[in-house]
């Protein structure tokens, strides 16, 4: 552990920032050991009771304990070189905000930790909400799609779209058009995906959106044109698809292609179960 640390900012970054940390995950927290020496507790035993408190708040407010503050056993330098172990508590950073709202409020230490654990906590609330937001329109998109793509599977079948391979001919025109002249397989390598995975499965709403688009709209064309001939449904696919892509790029939008991969949607769909229950 560091024991000079500096209590204040330094270069505008909060000292509560400097001893974040990161795990293999890339999930942050924070030492209680740490924490209590920012907060210029000299005797770890009376930041304790701190933590106490902040953990029967964190219950009280509805929250899962063990999921804010994980007991660990860490090992500390002492005199010679030696090393000995110490009990310890990381921290979320909902868990640290308890912990400052606990702790002596007379510390001018502690006035900054408040202000500073508030906003961000309030930051990390408002990107949930965000990620809510997209994760609901990807589910709610996604079944829009397995939805149209059996009514745009059946206007290919009037249209003489009938073999499986004919099908995959059609679909693959309809990615071309969208695009840019790549083929599933295409998008596939380009978008970092295996061949078990579906496409739709892994994009955001926006791409989502572009895709529902494409084949609602294809759809419709092929039945009040009549269209006639799996030839002609493709080339009809791949037209619609180009004029999706040329409306984005008249919008200013991303390509489909340079958009990002997902988290899948069947992972998706899982966690919200589990949140259901």
């Amino acid at each position: 552990m560091n024991q000079n640390i500096d209590k204040y900012s330094e270069g505008h970054v909060s000292p509560f920032e400097r001893i974040r940390r990161t795990n293999e995950s890339g999930m942050e927290f924070w030492s209680s050991r740490e924490f209590a020496e920012v907060l210029e507790y000299s005797d770890y035993r009376n930041f304790e009771a701190v933590i106490e408190k902040a953990k029967l708040s964190c219950f009280n407010s509805g929250h899962r304990v063990e999921d804010h503050f994980v007991d660990v056993t860490e090992m500390i330098e002492i005199g010679k070189g030696g090393q000995r172990p110490v009990k310890t508590i990381y921290m979320s950073r909902y868990a640290c905000y308890l912990a400052v709202q606990n702790a002596d409020p007379k510390k001018s230490i502690v006035a900054l930790g408040q202000t500073y654990f508030a906003v961000q906590t309030r930051r990390q609330e408002l990107a949930d909400q965000a990620q809510e937001i997209e994760e609901d329109r990807r589910l709610l998109l996604r079944e829009e799609m397995k939805r149209h793509n059996i009514q745009l599977a059946d206007a290919a079948k009037n249209a003489g779209v009938i073999e499986p391979v004919d099908y995959a001919i059609f679909q693959n025109h309809g990615y071309m058009g969208l695009y840019g002249g790549m083929e599933a397989k295409d998008i596939h390598q380009h978008k970092g995906l295996k061949k078990s995975q579906k496409i739709l499965d892994h994009m955001g709403s926006t791409e989502l959106a572009a895709n529902l688009f494409r084949a609602t709209q294809t759809e419709e064309k092929l039945r009040r044109d009549k269209v006639a001939g799996k030839e002609a449904a493709s080339r009809t696919h791949h037209d619609v698809g180009k004029k999706v892509r040329q409306t984005i790029k008249e919008l200013g939008g991303t390509m489909p292609e340079d958009l990002p991969s997902m988290e899948s949607i069947k992972k998706l769909e899982t966690k919200r179960r589990k949140k259901l229950k």
